[in-house]
This record gives C-alpha cells, structure tokens and sequence, in this order.
C-alpha cells in the first residue's frame, strides 16, 4: 500500500517537494494534517518530518480563515449557489460543534484535536467565527487542538509503517 501511494504522488505531484507536497495537502479543508502526515509516510519523510510540514501546513490556512470569512461571505450571500453552499456548512458546522458551544476556546481545542475528517482546524475556525470567539483565543485553541491532532496522527501513522 505505501508504494502505491507512494507511487501515486510521485506520479501526479512530483513536480512539487515532498515538504511542500505534503504541507499543501495538509492545508486542504477535510484531508488536512490527517491526510498530509500519512502521505508524508508513504514519501519516506520521517515522523519529525512528517509532524512538522503536516502541523505547518494546516496552520496555515487558520488565519485567513479568521480574518476573511465573515467579510467575504457577507458580499457572497448574494449569489444564490454561494447562498445553498454557506447553509450547507453552517448547518454541518453547528451539528458538530456543542463542545464549542458549552466550553467556548476550550471546546476548539477539543473540536480540533479529534482526528476525524470535518472536525479538524478548517471546521474549528468556521465554529470560532460562529459563536464570535476573539481572534487570539481561536487561534491558540485550533493551533493547539491541531497539534494534538498531529502527534495522535503522527504517533499512529508511524506504528503501522
């Protein structure tokens, strides 16, 4: 199976580095570090490595997510598919986030933390902007539940390679 990823990435994206590679993907809502790190693996990086481009990358996206959603989802709602897209994500944002609701910050890092796809730091900042938590507390809370995510992660991925 590691070959095949392996191969797979190689074949597709190996134009890109491997670092780059595997921050990228770790910067992409739903896959993220969860996805990033194993791929990381397959690559051949080690778990240094591995933890360290995958906790980067899906860092990355964190504070633009805080600063632009609300203003640029307040020009899109115009549209009508932006419209269906943004009840979407609201609806399975608010499902999933009670810990955020009740615990506030500390909930952000528990919503983050769990290593399951939609619950990682692109769903945390959408709930953060949701329930108006400031800017600095979200921002340490997802870096922090995403850290946690990747040593879980990390930790598990290398076991089984």
């Amino acid at each position: 199976m590691k070959e095949t990823i392996q191969q797979f990435v190689l074949d597709h994206f190996g134009f890109l580095p491997q670092e780059a590679l595997v921050m990228f993907i770790s910067a992409l809502p739903i896959l993220e570090l969860r996805a990033g790190i194993p791929i990381a693996a397959a690559l051949g990086l080690t778990a240094t490595e591995a933890f360290l481009y995958g906790i980067i990358g899906n860092i990355l996206p964190i504070i633009p997510i805080l600063l632009l959603f609300r203003p640029v989802s307040k020009w899109m709602l115009r549209f009508s598919l932006y419209k269906r897209f943004y009840d979407w994500l609201y609806n399975r944002t608010m499902k999933k986030s009670n810990n955020v609701e009740k615990f506030g910050a500390i909930g952000l890092i528990l919503f983050t933390a769990v290593p399951l796809p939609t619950t990682g730091a692109w769903s945390a900042s959408l709930a953060a902007i949701l329930f108006f938590i400031p800017f600095r507390s979200a921002f340490i809370a997802i870096s922090t539940g995403v850290v946690v995510a990747g040593v879980g992660v990390t930790l598990f991925v290398y076991s089984i390679f």
